[in-house]
């Protein structure tokens, strides 16, 4: 036997984070999914804000009263919702689950007109790549070749590629079919529209689309063909050498290959692009501090129908009166849960922005060093919430839309000094690259002088790091001859 200490999350608990690590969308969604499902929630409309302010007076007591003697700590396991729902729905008509009036027919024909009008005015599934390929494919293909076309053609990737090797291929394949018989077929695939889908690698797809009336054909072939290694790592003066072609026409044929497309089947994958909805909004107030806004028009507001508290003040069976209350209690949690979400979002962006003054007034290269520890410690929260609560929200400030995660980085010490973001170093990294002399670009240990110049000391390894995640190209790549 042994003692010990245990720390659970108690459900309220565990839902409350939920919903404060919901974006403005997903919280939309869970709103809508518990309307649907809980019978005792409903949307409070404007035409009954009206009913409150003149009746409020006539349900508070009552609705006081009923949740303090039926919504007590009951942790007991009870029927499921189901089968109470079915005992319920014996004891109540249908009327009875709604508090609302039936729409007209004038109501009724005006959903139906604008469920055609966004019927009639969706975007259409797009053609897929496949499928434009097979209607291409079919139409002067002997007969057999014209299945394992099929199984090539749905074997491309997303780029236009053979995913695996032609003989691995014909080996996997059902039917027999000779190796000759394949390399026909993928020759026949190839020379559809687009130009470089059924290529096996990069090179054998730039090579695809090379046509004969193409400038440069030939001394991009080569090229392409012998020197493809030597290229991509912009040795030109080696290819100069092993070809005999001159400078400015290996650059002439570079610059022709740019055109080409290495991805010839992404044109066909078009996914829906998501848009941005922030959170909260930054304005100015009237004695020019920055504030925040919470961003709820969109989040309709929940109360607890007042036909199912009646329904208790009737005292009905016990199956009833369970299914009631824990229907309440449902209701009661995911309501405090997103005021609690406001009010915790609300200090949480109010913090971020009381410490990113310049950000806002200057833009993004006088960003500040900022933990979320420092704005946990402010709130008087822990850290992971304070993550919870930035995690996919995004903010509308007089600079533009950023996430809020975007206001948070570590930083160091200029040589004078004063603390600087990383971000500001970053930016100060691709100033120095972009005014380079591409004809001797810098050295990763030249980048660290320079850096060095402005104040940052920093190590090579770092300026390393952040010159590949920017995506900067090796100072030979950057090279221009």
């Amino acid at each position: 036997m042994k003692m010990s200490q245990q720390m659970k999350l108690a459900p309220r608990m565990i839902q409350s984070m939920e919903i404060l690590q919901l974006p403005l969308a997903a919280l939309q969604e869970r709103i809508d999914q518990e309307l649907s499902e809980n019978v005792v929630l409903e949307q409070l409309t404007k035409k009954d804000e009206r009913v409150d302010s003149s009746s409020s007076e006539e349900f508070d007591e009552p609705k006081q009263e009923i949740e303090k003697r039926e919504l007590g700590d009951d942790d007991s396991n009870n029927a499921s919702d189901f089968e109470r729902l079915v005992e319920i729905s014996q004891e109540w008509p249908d009327d009875n689950y709604t508090s609302g009036s039936k729409p007209s027919s004038n109501r009724v024909q005006d959903d139906m007109d604008r469920q055609h009008d966004v019927m009639a005015n969706a975007i259409s599934r797009p053609q897929t790549l496949q499928e434009h390929l097979l209607e291409q494919f079919h139409c002067d293909t002997p007969n057999h070749l014209k299945d394992f076309g099929d199984y090539l053609i749905h074997n491309l990737d997303a780029n236009g590629r053979l995913q695996s090797s032609l003989p691995e291929l014909v080996q996997v394949y059902g039917t027999q079919i000779s190796l000759e018989d394949a390399e026909q077929t993928l020759g026949i695939i190839q020379k559809l529209d687009p130009s470089g889908v059924g290529a096996r690698d990069l090179k054998e797809c730039l090579l695809l689309q090379i046509t004969p009336t193409t400038p440069l054909r030939d001394i991009m072939i080569t090229v392409i063909a012998d020197h493809f290694d030597d290229m991509l790592q912009n040795r030109l003066p080696l290819i100069e050498r092993k070809t005999g072609y001159s400078m400015d026409a290996i650059k002439s044929a570079m610059e022709q290959m740019r055109t080409l497309n290495p991805f010839p089947g992404q044109g066909f994958d078009n996914p829906d692009v998501q848009a941005v909805t922030p959170d909260l909004r930054v304005v100015k107030d009237d004695d020019g501090k920055y504030v925040i806004e919470l961003i709820d028009e969109y989040i309709p507001e929940l109360r607890i129908n007042r036909r199912y508290i009646r329904m208790l003040e009737a005292n009905p069976d016990e199956a009833t009166k369970e299914f009631i209350k824990r229907k309440v209690e449902s209701a009661k949690w995911l309501i405090d849960a997103i005021e609690q979400r406001y009010n915790t979002l609300r200090k949480v962006a109010q913090t971020i922005v009381d410490q990113q003054i310049e950000f806002l007034e200057y833009g993004p290269e006088h960003i500040k060093p900022l933990k979320m520890q420092d704005v946990a410690d402010v709130v008087g929260v822990h850290v992971t919430t304070v993550s919870r609560a930035v995690d996919d929200k995004y903010v509308a400030t007089p600079r533009g839309i950023f996430p809020l995660k975007r206001f948070f980085g570590g930083g160091t010490k200029t040589s004078d000094g004063e603390d600087v973001a990383w971000e500001n170093i970053r930016l100060k990294l691709k100033e120095i690259v972009d005014d380079e002399d591409k004809s001797s670009p810098l050295s990763d240990d030249a980048l660290v002088t320079e850096l060095a110049k402005h104040g940052y000391q920093l190590a090579r390894r770092t300026v390393t790091k952040y010159r590949k995640a920017m995506s900067i190209p090796s100072s030979r790549q950057r090279r221009e001859y």
